[in-house]
């Protein structure tokens, strides 16, 4: 299903933490594809940590995808930087390659607080009913790219009749792609992903290689996979940032369990705490930064990234703690629109009072729920 200020800065110039307000979309941004997760040793707070910090819960179960599009999460834990503020708390760290399966995780109660896309956490929100999760905060915002093959497609006219992949049929890029195919007047099922444009919908992990065969001519996607084709050919057709207001859009949430909010409010303070400072050192060491997430994405994956495709990758994507909440609600429309969803009821899905009170101590400017907050 779709995915969908204080300013964020390039990840290259280092990110601000908080913006104003004015999610798009697989096996890497905020959605990743595939339906497993993999449970990670536990971290626990560093030696600098305040260790005899006691708190409401003692262990909290985190869970992310092995993207750069989650940059917050590969950071913090990989410096230690939301361990910290959680003291003697154990944190339980968890991977998923799909957003289904993260929800499925936080709905079944093996999950307590995850690092997410747009589309998950709207259905995932949508299907309970308004009752298992809460969006808390923002984390990433871009990285998103139509990359194609500069052979066949020289032109964004030049789209029609060829065949573009997305990650999955529903997320966050799938639903951005089929609406900027709508606005150009063309016509595509939005099922089957037949019509004037060919959407394919392909897992991110065997996107590389279905482009390097030449089963499909581009790909709407998030990074590091579209940095991943323009190192085999690709050619940067259109950057998502390109059509929002004020080039920002959601491609990453952090979300918690309704449950695990109202029992430990104390323990997701804590997070998010983490999650603001581990922004603030991303801002602050931009080239250490890209380092230790490429780090834990090797410690996660077993392989890390080539400069080739890392510092591009890198460059694209902006660290937030703003939810873009406006934003969110325009890709929920797009999916409306495009007949994937019926009208969703989304208020009550974002809870920013933790976040606002953290940043409001450090501070920074409180960000909006766009109207869809709790009461």
């Amino acid at each position: 299903m779709p995915a969908i200020g204080t300013s964020a800065k390039t990840l290259r110039r280092g990110v601000a933490a908080a913006a104003a307000l004015p999610l798009l979309i697989g096996a890497l941004a905020s959605c990743g594809y595939g339906s497993e997760a993999k449970k990670d040793g536990a971290a626990t707070a560093s030696a600098s940590a305040d260790t005899g910090k006691k708190l409401s819960a003692s262990e909290v179960r985190i869970g992310y995808f092995p993207n750069l599009t989650h940059a917050t999460a590969l950071v913090g834990l990989q410096e230690g930087l939301i361990a910290k503020e959680l003291g003697s708390t154990t944190i339980k760290p968890q991977t998923f390659n799909a957003g289904p399966s993260e929800i499925e995780a936080l709905n079944g109660g093996s999950l307590d607080i995850g690092f997410i896309g747009p589309s998950p956490s709207i259905n995932g929100y949508v299907k309970s009913k308004g009752s298992n999760l809460r969006i808390i905060s923002g984390s990433a915002s871009g990285g998103v790219k139509l990359v194609v093959n500069p052979e066949k497609i020289k032109t964004l006219d030049d789209l029609k009749g060829k065949k573009i992949a997305t990650p999955q049929k529903g997320n966050t890029q799938d639903v951005a792609f089929l609406n900027w195919i709508a606005e150009k007047g063309w016509k595509v099922d939005p099922e089957s992903g037949k019509g004037d444009v060919s959407v394919v919908r392909t897992d991110n992990k065997v996107t590389p290689d279905a482009f390097k065969q030449g089963s499909i001519d581009g790909a709407w996607v998030p990074e590091p996979t579209a940095s991943k084709l323009v190192s085999d050919g690709g050619s940067v057709l259109l950057d998502e940032t390109s059509l929002w207001p004020d080039k920002k859009f959601v491609i990453t949430n952090v979300i918690v369990s309704q449950k695990f909010l109202k029992e430990h409010p104390d323990v997701v303070e804590a997070v998010l705490k983490g999650t603001v400072k581990t922004n603030e050192w991303i801002n602050a060491n931009p080239d250490k930064a890209k380092a230790s997430a490429n780090a834990k994405l090797a410690a996660d994956g077993g392989k890390p990234l080539d400069a080739k495709v890392i510092d591009p990758a890198w460059q694209s994507i902006l660290v937030t703690d703003d939810p873009l909440a406006g934003t969110l609600k325009t890709e929920s429309d797009w999916a409306v629109k495009a007949k994937l969803i019926e009208q969703p009821e989304l208020a009550g899905i974002y809870d920013l009072s933790l976040l606002n009170k953290v940043l409001k101590a450090a501070g920074k400017p409180e960000v909006s729920d766009a109207g869809l907050g709790a009461k």
